[in-house]
């Protein structure tokens, strides 16, 4: 990322503000006044000073993000993205389907923001900057407009009930004349009327947006079924009618809005896990001036350099180095471990983790959306924001729906006008096809479990980059394991400690704290060391070497101490230094590469599991066979070059087996782009570097089963959720053209057919609970 123009978000109020995680394709509630015309629109984004929001990547493109409201299924995705790519200069344009946000880079020159997404706002999508900070404001006033729209139906719908059941039971005797049955009608018309104006603006104003923009959505038929029945029974009213349907109507709109507002409610539990993520990010920070003095800046002001005190309790703002101080940090964000981290001068620690100890201070290297934590929230967003092939599917769907909805409504109203003999009954039938066609549950079918999917494996430490990883990984029947960085964790430990006298151990540990060599660290850790401090002299390539009681002690290799080969030959191969003092034989300090954690009963599980494991590495093969064995992976390669990993892999492929490649995102890039998939460890300085698939952090291997477990639950949810979808339509539509099902029954059905998938995509979360399977 570039350099980043930002303002503050008092700036957002000429603007209007609606919840990132709401509505796709049921439609978000908006107060009355929301859809007002495309020009004021404009003038309201205008207003908003959107310039102040537009980011700038390290090619000098400009990218900004928006918040896209009236968005309410596939097919408007499909619409916004299609007009915003007709522009020349858009390179990028995405929509996230389930947070109503757009992301849209460009090429600056002679470009205006304003200007660019103009034609998205004449479409009826008006369009806000985003600002994460007033997300959860929003999401609690969306559903507050939710809970009154049903607050009114429902109390309408119980009052114009007890009307209706007067006038029926009136039908069958002769009590009641024309004259109380017509005063009932006009009560319960005054009753109805007002309410359906009210609880029906969620569906209203979504339905005049699109229709204004020349386009359909699914409140279109809602909001013809709803208007269609009021109007029908007041005309019947009007006409001193004995049949109207005031009671149907708000019924209707009860029903659909506790669909409605479950079905919000459950997606919001389910929100993006990148906007979730942005929550974390501190809003202020308290920079030490070099008077001493500290003074608190918006988070925007830190520039990489500056010194950040952290109080304890406070979430870093920004990534750096500590430079004085001790502390706990809760780094679950990054590492997924819920054991609290220490610190000390020094150590490297990222924005977004929690100091619970003591104060620090540290040196700040990476600020703004530059963070880990900015890093975290795109991969995020680029995996939820991609079109993976379920995805593609359900749009090509959608983008039939709309049309074949009305076409079918018109069809059954001529239909049964036509051998019915009734315009009134025909008209009810046609309204019940509206509504019971609403195809809410085929548009949630994918985004919801991606969703849900994305933020259970966040919580384990892993990152989903890839939009259509989750569907190629459960396809996997091979994966291909890295040996360093990946089983092992990178880190070299002493392993003869008990063959080395202590005050041996202690002189090398003294001479070692003067390298960052890995083996001297190794030997550092190792020992205490006290003593003295020594002047250490380091030799590129051979070691270390200092005088100690007027004799020239060396620590380093073979050659460096004087050790013949013939005398090393003995001792296992592996990682080595040596300690000469000058009176005797060298003593030898060996070292091994530690067992990254879970990485034995991981292997074990995968393989009763079923799949085939490999081990590619290019260490000796001396050292590879001895893991492969203290692991039990039976098929491994040694020595084996990046180019020839990539060709193992092909060879696996042109097999048949679809691979998983388990490797460092660093040094195993080209074989993780030729594995069918790809999931690397990664430490917080190349996580945006990976060409990994998937990125997990933290030390254990066992986030390796976890995500193919996640992946394999979301591919059996998703297929569910359109065999429910799909088995929904198969029983409603033809009994709504049938005659069998009456309007208010069908908004009862359709209703629960989004809570059915919504539900069904949740149980993903608690499917963690369960063993692997």
């Amino acid at each position: 990322m570039g350099e980043v123009a930002r303002a503050n978000p008092n700036q957002l109020t000429a603007g209007r503000i609606h919840d990132p995680a709401g509505d796709c394709c049921a439609g978000g509630a908006m107060a009355l006044g929301d859809i007002i015309s495309p020009a004021a629109d404009y003038d309201n984004f205008v207003s908003a000073d959107p310039t102040a929001f537009v980011e700038t990547d390290q090619d000098g493109n400009a990218m900004v993000h928006l918040l896209v409201e009236n968005m309410h299924c596939a097919n408007c995705i499909k619409t916004i993205e299609q007009t915003l790519r007709s522009n020349p200069a858009v390179m990028d344009a995405r929509v996230n389907f389930s947070t109503r946000r757009l992301f849209l880079r460009w090429h600056p020159e002679g470009i205006d923001v304003t200007d660019l997404v103009k034609p998205v706002i004449d479409l009826g999508y008006p369009l806000t900057p985003y600002n994460p900070a007033m997300m959860k404001s929003a999401s609690s006033e969306e559903n507050a407009r939710l809970l009154r729209a049903l607050a009114v139906a429902g109390f309408a719908a119980a009052n114009v009930m007890l009307l209706s059941v007067s006038v029926w039971a009136g039908l069958f005797s002769e009590d009641m004349g024309p004259a109380t049955r017509d005063f009932l009608h006009w009560v319960s018309a005054m009753i109805a009327l007002p309410a359906v104006a009210y609880a029906g603006q969620p569906f209203f104003n979504s339905a005049a947006a699109a229709l204004r923009g020349g386009r359909l959505n699914m409140d279109v038929p809602i909001s013809l079924a709803v208007i269609l029945a009021a109007g029908m029974s007041l005309a019947e009213t009007v006409q001193s009618g004995e049949h109207v349907y005031f009671d149907a109507s708000v019924t209707l709109l009860f029903f659909l809005l506790i669909g409605r507002y479950l079905d919000s409610a459950a997606r919001n539990k389910a929100r993006s896990a990148a906007e979730r993520l942005l929550l974390l990010k501190a809003v202020a920070a308290t920079v030490v001036l070099p008077d001493g003095s500290c003074k608190t800046v918006p988070v925007e002001a830190v520039t990489p350099g500056s010194c950040v005190r952290i109080m304890v309790g406070d979430r870093l703002p920004v990534d750096g180095v500590v430079a004085t101080g001790q502390s706990e940090l809760d780094v679950s964000l990054i590492t997924g471990e819920s054991l609290p981290t220490a610190v000390r001068p020094g150590d490297n620690v990222f924005a977004g983790t929690l100091n619970l100890s003591a104060p620090l201070e540290i040196g700040a290297t990476k600020t703004g959306d530059n963070t880990l934590l900015g890093d975290i929230v795109r991969l995020m967003e680029a995996a939820e924001q991609g079109r993976a092939k379920y995805v593609r599917l359900a749009d090509r769907i959608a983008g039939f729906y709309a049309p074949a909805v009305h076409l079918l409504a018109a069809a059954t109203f001529i239909g049964w006008w036509i051998f019915a003999g009734s315009w009134q009954n025909a008209l009810m039938q046609a309204v019940a096809v509206l509504i019971i066609t609403c195809p809410c549950a085929l548009g949630l079918a994918v985004p919801v479990v991606q969703v849900v999917a994305s933020g259970r494996l966040l919580t384990k430490g892993i990152l989903v980059k890839a939009a259509d990883g989750l569907e190629r990984l459960a396809e996997i029947d091979t994966i291909v394991f890295d040996k360093t960085g990946t089983l092992t964790e990178g880190r070299l430990d002493l392993i003869n400690r008990e063959e080395i006298a202590p005050g041996d151990l202690d002189l090398a540990t003294r001479l070692s704290r003067h390298s960052r060599h890995p083996l001297a660290r190794a030997v550092a850790r190792a020992g205490s060391g006290p003593g003295p401090h020594l002047d250490v002299e380091e030799i590129p390539g051979e070691g270390l070497k200092t005088i100690f009681k007027g004799r020239e002690i060396r620590l380093g290799n073979r050659a460096f101490c004087g050790v013949a080969e013939t005398a090393a030959s003995e001792f296992a191969p592996g990682p080595e230094l040596w300690l000469s003092k000058g009176d005797g034989d060298a003593i030898l300090f060996r070292f091994r590469d530690r067992l990254r954690s879970g990485a034995k009963e991981t292997i074990e599980k995968l393989k009763a599991r079923g799949f085939a494991v490999e081990l590619l590495s290019g260490d000796r093969p001396a050292v590879v066979e001895e893991l492969a064995q203290a692991l039990g992976i039976d098929t491994w390669r040694a020595q084996k070059t990046p180019g020839e990993k990539v060709a193992r892999l092909k060879a696996l492929s042109e097999e048949g087996c679809k691979v998983l490649m388990v490797g460092d995102g660093l040094n195993d890039a080209p074989a993780l782009a030729a594995a069918h998939v790809s999931l690397s460890p990664a430490t917080a300085a190349d996580i945006s570097q990976t060409a990994a698939d998937f990125v997990f952090q933290g030390r254990d291997l066992s986030a390796v089963g976890e995500v193919i477990q996640v992946a394999r639950a979301s591919k059996r949810l998703i297929l569910q959720n359109f065999a429910l979808a799909f088995l929904y339509n198969l029983i409603a539509v033809p009994l709504a053209v049938g005659g069998i099902v009456t309007p208010l029954v069908a908004a009862v059905a359709m209703s629960s057919s989004s809570l059915v998938v919504c539900l069904n995509s949740l149980r993903l979360r608690m499917d963690g609970k369960n063993p692997t399977r």
